[in-house]
């Protein structure tokens, strides 16, 4: 009777995940390096990596670029048919709300914008840009575009307090909104910023909101696909 032979990454990945249950690395935790894998198991790099990339496509392992890899948490979901606050979100985790501002500037609009906002191309508009961590996590990336004839007083604001979102909805109450979803592989900044393999898809959520029927916001989120997920639920009328 022959035995079946079992790839090494797969004995790798047998093995991280016996780890894993048995309570050896809990959520949350870093495991061991490539090398110290290495070294244990006595198997290649190759080897290793093709295990732990595995493991993170499937949701076992967070693997956050320049830090180390760790056992995946229970991912966190956003509000799919619903506009919230992402530093509420978080909060309501248990978990610490950071954002860094990246771009708060007025600039020239680009076409797609400028129509939006029913502007001529090239008319003025505000632009920001924020990283949004959770428990120093990167886990979304904000690039929002705001009409400034409904929110002039934007680029004065200190978004590492309030999210745009708490500041617009408070000035301009949000009456109407459009989500579109998608699946993408980020581009190389944006990769470095939420610290993520090159091979890694992300969740982009673009959201044009209005106020008392006359648009105000277009904003591009973007999720890391192994961290977060979005969630809704409807019921028929």
């Amino acid at each position: 009777m022959n035995q079946e032979i079992v790839p090494h990454y797969q004995r790798v990945k047998r093995m991280i995940a016996d780890r894993i249950k048995a309570g050896t690395w809990n959520p949350g935790d870093r495991i061991s390096s490539e090398a110290e894998l290495v070294k244990a198991l006595g198997v290649s790099r190759m080897t290793i990596n093709r295990a732990l990339r595995e493991l993170t496509i499937e949701g076992s392992l967070t693997r956050v670029q320049g830090v180390g890899t760790f056992v995946a948490m229970a991912k966190p979901q956003a509000a799919l048919f619903e506009v919230r606050n992402i530093a509420e979100e978080i909060s309501e985790r248990g978990h610490q709300h950071r954002a860094e501002i990246l771009t708060l500037k007025a600039e020239p609009a680009p076409d797609e914008i400028a129509a939006t906002f029913g502007l001529k191309p090239g008319a003025r508009v505000f632009h920001s840009v924020l990283l949004h961590r959770e428990n120093e996590l990167p886990v979304q990336l904000e690039d929002r575009y705001v009409d400034p004839r409904h929110a002039a007083d934007y680029l004065d604001q200190d978004f590492t307090r309030q999210t745009p979102y708490v500041y617009l909805t408070a000035i301009a109450p949000i009456s109407e909104a459009e989500h579109i979803i998608e699946a993408v592989l980020p581009g190389a900044s944006e990769r470095k910023l939420l610290k993520i393999d090159a091979h890694e898809p992300c969740l982009q959520l673009t959201r044009r909101t209005w106020s008392a029927g006359k648009p105000v916001s277009h904003v591009r989120l973007i999720y890391p696909g192994s961290r977060y997920r979005l969630s809704g639920r409807i019921a028929p009328k």
